[in-house]
């Protein structure tokens, strides 16, 4: 069976341009508690902030479970496209398609396999695992199944062959537990069009808790073009990520790009607040969404929100940033480009 690679396609970066976003919608279930409780509204309504920001770039299309689509329109408003699929849960990021194209017009899409972030005790998958193949469909998209293990939230690229990826994800033994670094390695590149891989030694101290992904790298590392990485750094001492972050910065500046490029490194600051409820969090303007000449960018009501913004906006002077609070996405194990997932425009 032929790959995407030797096919001509690749993952393009981020900030290519986008055809649309794609959008899962909170359900009941074991995260965000019964229909008609307290946390799964706060959790619609902090989902409908995040996909009318992006609306404001692109066009967005969410998916929503059986029998919530009147409920999501109404948050939503009438400018974002509904579609009705069953769902487990709502990170699109993770359970939708890895999208492609070939410079030639065409659009494909990577189906990873989801386990539940490694078949987590509390996940339940056996719907998220059929929803890539579904927005694959409904995008047009040429398919390319894989049998390894990965979520989107565990890859970056910049467009010309390099890969972030994370030992803790792609490497768990819950996700490949008979694959070698190296097997691994070459089915990420088979799949993404890339040649070189960066791997991180982990995530962030939180990234590990009850909802945690097990280090998914889109949270700690990112490109901002080619050559450029920002990461996320922990000034206090006081939290478990300030070595995490300080040994992954130092990691990252020793490395080199698939063109060879020593990485230019621009560092991100955590937010103010370290810990809610006696707890480290893991807070992090990395997770944040590239659209169409702007940024949505995660916001805490914390003092370096704007110093954020203001890296960000120096970092991309023709794109405007968009500040959403992200708490409540943050509480329920994620960010704002968890919860979202770009389709590039062919």
């Amino acid at each position: 069976m032929n790959t995407p690679a030797a096919d001509g396609f690749r993952m393009p970066p981020e900030w290519a341009p986008h055809e649309r976003t794609w959008m899962a919608w909170p359900g009941p279930n074991f995260t965000f508690g019964a229909e008609g409780g307290a946390t799964l509204a706060e959790a619609r309504t902090a989902w409908a902030a995040v996909a009318r920001a992006v609306r404001r770039y692109e066009p967005v299309t969410v998916v929503a479970g059986p029998g919530q689509l009147a409920g999501a329109r109404a948050l939503l408003g009438e400018d974002i496209e509904l579609v009705e699929r069953p769902l487990d849960d709502a990170w699109m990021r993770d359970i939708g398609p890895t999208f492609l194209t070939d410079g030639q017009g065409e659009l494909a899409a990577v189906d990873w396999v989801f386990n539940g972030w490694g078949a987590q005790e509390w996940a339940a998958w056996d719907r998220d695992a059929t929803i890539a193949e579904q927005v694959a469909g409904l995008a047009g998209a040429r398919r390319y199944a894989t049998p390894l293990v990965n979520e989107g939230g565990g890859i970056h690229v910049d467009g010309e062959g390099t890969v972030l990826l994370t030992e803790t994800v792609q490497l768990d033994p819950g996700r490949n537990p008979d694959r070698t670094k190296e097997e691994v390695e070459a089915e990420i590149h088979a799949h993404l069009g890339t040649t070189k891989a960066i791997w991180l030694p982990r995530g962030l101290y939180a990234d590990y808790g009850q909802f945690g992904t097990r280090g998914h790298v889109d949270i700690v590392a990112a490109f901002a073009r080619p050559g450029v990485v920002m990461v996320h750094t922990q000034p206090n001492p006081d939290h478990p990520d300030h070595a995490i972050c300080n040994e992954i910065v130092k990691l990252l500046r020793a490395s080199t790009d698939a063109r060879g490029r020593r990485l230019e490194i621009v560092e991100v600051p955590a937010p103010t607040v370290i810990e809610e409820d006696g707890e480290p969090v893991d807070y992090s303007y990395i997770n944040h969404l590239q659209c169409n000449g702007g940024i949505v960018l995660c916001a805490f009501d914390d003092p370096r929100d704007e110093e954020a913004a203001g890296i960000f906006r120096r970092l991309f002077p023709g794109r405007t940033v968009t500040l959403v609070d992200a708490r409540t996405i943050f509480a329920a194990g994620g960010g704002i480009h968890c919860i979202t997932q770009q389709q590039p425009k062919v």
